[in-house]
């Protein structure tokens, strides 16, 4: 059985997200502190983390943060009212891999919750992607290129590795968008640019063979030609 810890100060929402998950066989663990959960989780091992954004004294963004500066590859989903594509980038820049917007459906989340999971799994296998004298190393999730480790934020890793699974395939904004971020949207891709940005600096920057592309009007490969 899957184990989720959820933070949310509304114990309305907060009872009704926990049990419905637990109707779905997830063992479900609540807290509405930010100081709590984050003493809790570093006692007891959860698969998945569910951080409003929004809470009196340490917030979710904060608890965020926190979390992937020890711990890197649990996946954490923020829970919030706000909407702003500002507010989502900085999700994703401290290392959140999902964003939902309240008031959201329960199965939305439950199929997400599950999405995310899922390619955890994959991530655990020993596979290893080399493209040039880039190489990835799956199951430990580490980066390098020419021998040199790169660190990369999870958000950063998780497209890359998209990318390298789909090698020289062009990918649109809307497909990266479903598949790395879990979004389904149609217009403003803002963050995808941002960073494809913040890749092609740690990757190609340093390099003279570029391996990250664009294809004007289509979207963005990975290729080593």
């Amino acid at each position: 059985m899957k184990k989720a810890i959820l933070l949310e100060d509304d114990q309305v929402l907060s009872k009704e997200v926990c049990n419905y998950l637990q109707s779905k066989n997830y063992e479900c663990h609540r807290e509405r502190d930010g100081e709590i959960f984050l003493k809790r989780i570093a006692e007891e091992i959860y698969d998945i983390y569910l951080l409003d954004v929004n809470l009196p004294g340490l917030s979710g963004m904060e608890v965020c943060e926190r979390i992937r500066s020890k711990n890197k590859s649990t996946p954490i989903i923020m829970l919030t009212a706000y909407s702003d594509i500002s507010d989502k980038q900085k999700a994703f820049n401290l290392g959140a891999d999902d964003y939902l917007v309240k008031p959201f459906h329960l199965d939305e989340l439950y199929l997400r919750l599950n999405s995310l999971l899922k390619r955890g799994a994959v991530l655990q296998g020993d596979e290893r992607i080399k493209i040039a004298d880039l190489e990835i190393s799956v199951g430990d999730q580490e980066v390098s290129r020419g021998g040199n480790k790169i660190e990369l934020t999870p958000k950063e890793y998780n497209l890359l590795l998209f990318l390298a699974r789909n090698k020289g395939k062009v990918l649109s904004k809307k497909m990266l968008a479903e598949n790395v971020w879990n979004i389904y949207f149609e217009t403003n891709f803002n963050t995808i640019e941002v960073y494809m940005n913040f890749l092609r600096k740690k990757i190609d920057k340093d390099f003279e063979k570029k391996l990250l592309h664009t294809k004007t009007g289509y979207g963005y490969y990975i290729s080593e030609e």
